[in-house]
């Protein structure tokens, strides 16, 4: 019971926010579902209203208006798309940042993860996954669906991490 009613509340704060954010140019450039917080929060993160973008289809003016990104940076991302994986997205990154920097970006722009294919290694470039929860969301392989995903990851942190993490997986 303790379940349905914190799906209907996480659902009415989602349509809550949704209604008083501003309508996004591209929907299909955003893969988030929810506002994001912490669980075991990255060093930097991303402001809690801000969607994280998706880098196989965001623009080079929506990447470049990001906090780290240069021009040439976003260029780069552009000319890259569209990704095959976070890995791949990650090496773009590397070429031009530091591991620390690249971190900070992949909080606002990520290549959303299938969380039934996804290897390993995409699922810890994440941010803020530690081995642990790497390890939750294989064990809980094959999703059928994203209420399993908010339902088995929701043993392990709080609702606001749940939506949190949504931005960055897909089925």
């Amino acid at each position: 019971m303790r379940i349905v009613f914190a799906t209907l509340a996480l659902s009415a704060s989602m349509l809550s926010l949704a209604a008083c954010s501003e309508p996004a140019e591209d929907t299909a450039a955003t893969t988030a579902e929810a506002d994001p917080a912490a669980m075991e929060p990255a060093t930097a993160e991303a402001p809690a209203d801000a969607a994280v973008l998706d880098a196989s289809t965001a623009t080079a003016e929506q990447l470049a208006a990001l906090p780290g990104m240069t021009p040439d940076l976003a260029q780069a991302v552009v000319a890259g798309q569209p990704y095959a994986s976070a890995t791949a997205f990650n090496t773009v990154l590397m070429q031009s940042l530091s591991a620390e920097q690249a971190a900070q970006v992949r909080e606002r722009v990520f290549v959303p993860i299938n969380l039934n294919t996804a290897s390993e290694e995409d699922i810890a470039l994440i941010p803020g996954m530690t081995d642990r929860m790497i390890h939750e969301f294989e064990e809980y392989r094959p999703y059928a669906d994203m209420a399993e995903f908010d339902r088995e990851i929701g043993k392990y942190v709080d609702e606001a991490e749940v939506a949190r993490l949504r931005q960055y997986v897909t089925l």
